[in-house]
């Protein structure tokens, strides 16, 4: 299987011949991970690596608009093979992951695998947590899952509101200091906070208790382990924290190696990451979704190129 430069160089062979190079190469490979696994496969890739810029933040989040990405790529698939998502996002919403995860399920089930070549981070672990198992190598990142809210860590706001209640208790003169940084806070900020750390929590646990440890006698404790890192701003110290495979498998996550997949299988998924990322360096496309038929959403922009 051709390496990152080799892909490339296909890519511009094509591109002599007049053809629609990025698009042929990344399904041609598509299509042959997807015959090599004999399951369906679908790509939700973002690309906010090469074209993260504040006007189009939303689009490369995870959103409500990817629903229809996902609704036709799914279409007219055999979903007694399951599919593999092929996942690259910085994250997004909890309402549209959660939409998300839960059309999948209806469609696939739990047979529904993830692949991380690289990076899935926030939303996107936890929509790795609803899969039976997450492919990774050792090049593979998750990220926490501790909400943000505004752009702000719930869990941190939460930390420092607690920091002020005590330092104020303990020197009242410091209430001046406190009240310049709590006033901040909108009303309802904190209730908000609050029940945005526990909707992510709580979908995520069912996610994994459906899935990943469906039958598991040791479920409940398992979980409470894999959240008790993933979720906890404490832990982690920073939402844009990357998590690396060894971490994955000691919370205890369900993680299957690609460099255990033998050699054509990891060139596979490998090939087809490489595919999606030239696609963004060299095309106006900031976000894909697609399936091994070559069915595609993709939505395409010129700002931040």
């Amino acid at each position: 299987m051709p390496n990152w430069q080799e892909v490339l160089n296909e890519i511009q062979q094509e591109t002599s011949k007049g053809q629609l190079a990025v698009d042929n190469v990344r399904r041609r490979y598509m299509a042959e991970l997807a015959k090599e696994t004999g399951r369906n496969l679908i790509a939700y890739y973002s690309g906010w690596l090469q074209k993260s810029h504040p006007s189009i933040w939303d689009a490369l989040s995870i959103n409500d608009d990817d629903k229809n990405g996902f609704m036709s790529t799914v279409h007219r698939l055999d979903r007694s093979k399951g599919v593999d998502l092929i996942l690259h996002t910085p994250g997004g919403g909890i309402a549209a992951t959660e939409s998300i995860v839960s059309y999948l399920k209806k469609m696939f089930g739990i047979n529904l695998r993830v692949i991380v070549p690289q990076i899935a981070m926030s939303a996107g672990t936890m929509i790795a947590c609803a899969a039976e198992e997450i492919l990774m190598g050792e090049h593979s990142n998750l990220g926490p899952i501790d909400p943000q809210y505004s752009g702000i860590s719930c869990e941190g706001v939460l930390e420092e509101f607690r920091k002020a209640l005590e330092a104020v208790k303990k020197d009242p003169d410091s209430l001046a200091l406190w009240k310049i940084i709590i006033e901040k806070y909108h009303p309802t900020f904190l209730g908000d906070c609050e029940k945005t750390i526990k909707w992510s929590k709580e979908i995520t646990r069912e996610w994994l208790k459906q899935g990943m440890f469906k039958n598991d006698t040791r479920a409940k404790y398992k979980i409470t382990k894999i959240l008790s890192v993933l979720s906890s701003h404490r832990k982690t110290f920073s939402h844009g924290r990357h998590i690396p495979i060894e971490t994955c498998e000691n919370i205890g996550l369900k993680i299957v190696r690609i460099e255990k997949l033998g050699d054509k299988l990891q060139d596979l998924i490998l090939t087809v990451h490489h595919a999606f990322m030239h696609t963004f360096a060299n095309t106006g496309a900031i976000k894909i979704i697609e399936n091994q038929n070559g069915i595609a959403k993709v939505d395409i922009r010129n700002i931040g190129r």
